[in-house]
């Protein structure tokens, strides 16, 4: 007899006492262990079947810099990964989950700033292309699974819940893939397990969509590695957008993302803290410009958000979108009070 107090139980209790409740029988008119037996079954089925459709959409993907993961996009050979998968690279070696044969592929496009790349194979026999869902569609709590290569180790699949929508996580740059880093954006954290070689596969829903693209898993600082339990994927309606675009124009047309069109450095105080983020560089034709900014100020908030480092301040606008108006709080040296510009934010602009 299995263990009634194994996790995957949980749900099979709940659709037990809301079946009860629909027929107005007790669970002590029939065998209740045997019923969330069989509910639970049923449930590990359903895992099981859901790994068997999606898995042939998700590749492993290998190049002189490391290995990684990726989606199968469309019937002719594109696939999405992450952008600090393919780093410097321009050729790759990708394996179906189905076949240990090798096909050649060659990257159509990165984009750094959402983290997302496009590869293309030029063997396209036997290809799934993945289905991709909504974030919106999404609920905390709701059960999915991560689907990649971690460490290597070709099609594995780990399973967790969604732990929140909508993390703003920074991502760090890495020398050795070419990664610049960036501010992810309205990332989805899960408690799947992410581990290195996961980063472009698959974060999947009972549903069968591709709901996420696993990207990150959050550092402890404590431990000096990684926190268990608490990974990020960027969303799935981001990642097709993104791949969309690259696919029809062999690059990123429309970034989606605001802009202030200005550069900030940190600037501390006489104590050594950050005070606030200092204009650096300036666009005379960006939005911040218009609404009266100059070389030198100094921005502390963002509406009622404080901002004490450059990166609080890019956090801040990347939560927002093109057209959206944010009110900046600026100091400009050598006056001491501080006044307000308000901005329509621009759309940051694409290489």
């Amino acid at each position: 007899m299995k263990d009634a107090a194994h996790p995957l139980y949980r749900p099979a209790l709940v659709l037990l006492a809301a079946a009860a409740a629909l027929t107005g029988c007790t669970a002590g008119e029939d065998d209740p262990q045997l019923a969330v037996v069989g509910v639970a079954e049923s449930l590990e089925e359903e895992f099981v079947s859901v790994v068997e459709d999606v898995l042939p959409s998700v590749v492993e993907i290998t190049h002189d810099g490391g290995v990684g993961s990726g989606v199968v996009f469309d019937d002719v050979g594109h696939i999405v990964t992450n952008a600090h998968v393919v780093g410097a690279a321009s050729a790759f070696d990708v394996r179906l989950a189905s076949s240990s044969v090798v096909r050649r592929a060659t990257l159509v496009h990165s984009h750094p700033v959402e983290d997302l790349a496009v590869i293309r194979v030029e063997d396209t026999s036997g290809l799934v292309p993945a289905r991709f869902g909504e974030v919106r569609d999404l609920r905390v709590g709701e059960v999915v699974m991560a689907i990649g290569s971690p460490l290597g180790l070709e099609s594995s699949v780990t399973q967790g819940i969604v732990s929140a929508l909508g993390r703003m996580v920074p991502e760090p740059g890495d020398p050795a893939t070419g990664s610049p880093g960036t501010i992810l954006r309205q990332t989805i954290q899960t408690s799947a397990p992410i581990n290195p070689g996961n980063s472009g596969g698959a974060l999947v829903n009972l549903d069968r969509e591709v709901v996420g693209i696993p990207t990150i898993a959050a550092l402890n600082a404590e431990i000096g590695g990684t926190a268990a339990g608490v990974g990020f994927a960027i969303p799935g309606d981001i990642a097709r957008d993104i791949a969309q675009q690259i696919v029809e124009n062999g690059r990123v047309v429309h970034s989606g993302r605001a802009a202030l069109g200005i550069t900030v450095a940190t600037v501390t105080d006489e104590l050594g803290e950050p005070a606030g983020a200092a204009v650096a560089a300036l666009d005379p034709a960006g939005p911040a410009a218009a609404a009266g900014a100059q070389v030198g100020d100094l921005i502390t908030r963002v509406d009622d958000a404080e901002v004490r480092t450059a990166q609080d301040l890019q956090a801040s606008i990347a939560e927002r979108r093109p057209g959206d108006v944010v009110r900046l709080t600026v100091a400009r040296p050598p006056a001491a009070e501080p006044h307000t510009l308000t901005v329509e934010l621009g759309e940051l602009p694409v290489a």
